[in-house]
């Protein structure tokens, strides 16, 4: 193929990447750096020092939701990667089941559940154990994360864990390494490029994720996107609104610095 043809190819998608992607950063990044007259000002990105406490609760929410989240998905990829093809087709179907569902709809489920008189506090009291308050906690909101992105974890794991050669798992358990010594110098190491992955694509969202703090924590752990929706719906200050989303670009760029370094090949290697 030559360069003229790969070019022609490849035009509708850098037009796309054009008016889709950078136009809507370039606007994110004027009004962020612009006062409401238009003038160019820092006093926007310096006011951000009111929301520091909210950004550090979003970033603790957010690694907490994520390491929940990486603790249930290695399992559960490991033993859908074991099962037979057709099993893990099935498998993995049930995985993405709920993603099917709209997100609005999956968190009203949740409150279903979560609420004093829900569903599981009716089954505790029929059978005559105390009710547990567990809707606007910071418990529920951390759930609603892990239930909305655990699907974001299991895949890019499965795809990961497929590629392993069950080989070197075995020499290491005829070597004499333990379950555990398996796992850390053996399997991580050649799932990392599957783990970093995961981590970048439930702990981005987690961190920016708005709708779930205010229906399962009640509107008492705001997140920096509430803060960012606030902005916009509320107190109409685009100026603002747009610094908060231009410190989460910074956090998502990060994000991807550290995926294509450390998950920039298939297998990592394995630790002697």
């Amino acid at each position: 193929m030559n360069n003229k043809t790969y070019n022609g190819i490849s035009a509708p998608y850098a037009l796309w990447c054009l008016v889709f992607i950078l136009a809507p950063l370039c606007i994110v990044a004027f009004y962020a750096l612009t006062d409401a007259n238009g003038n160019f000002t820092f006093a926007n990105i310096s006011g951000l020092s009111i929301y520091t406490d909210t950004i550090a609760r979003s970033i603790y929410f957010g690694i907490i939701a994520t390491l929940i989240c990486l603790v249930i998905a290695y399992p559960l990829a490991y033993f859908i990667s074991k099962s037979k093809a057709s099993s893990q087709k099935i498998l993995i179907m049930l995985v993405m089941v709920p993603m099917w569902m709209n997100f609005l709809l999956r968190t009203y489920a949740i409150m279903v559940l979560f609420e004093d008189s829900g569903i599981i506090n009716t089954i505790l009291t029929s059978i005559g154990l105390h009710p547990i308050h567990m809707i606007n906690t910071s418990g529920a909101v951390i759930f609603g994360m892990v239930y909305d992105y655990l699907p974001f974890m299991v895949i890019p794991l499965y795809t990961a864990m497929t590629k392993l050669d069950y080989k070197l798992i075995e020499a290491a358990r005829d070597l004499g390494a333990t379950g555990f010594q398996t796992l850390k110098d053996v399997m991580i190491p050649l799932t990392r490029s599957g783990i970093v992955s995961g981590v970048t694509m439930v702990f981005v969202p987690s961190v920016s994720t708005f709708y779930i703090s205010q229906k399962l924590g009640g509107g008492k752990y705001t997140l920096i996107g509430d803060v960012i929706e606030m902005q916009f719906q509320t107190a109409y200050n685009y100026n603002l609104g747009a610094a908060i989303s231009l410190l989460l670009m910074v956090f998502i760029l990060i994000c991807l610095a550290v995926m294509n370094r450390f998950g920039d090949t298939d297998e990592g290697g394995v630790v002697a």
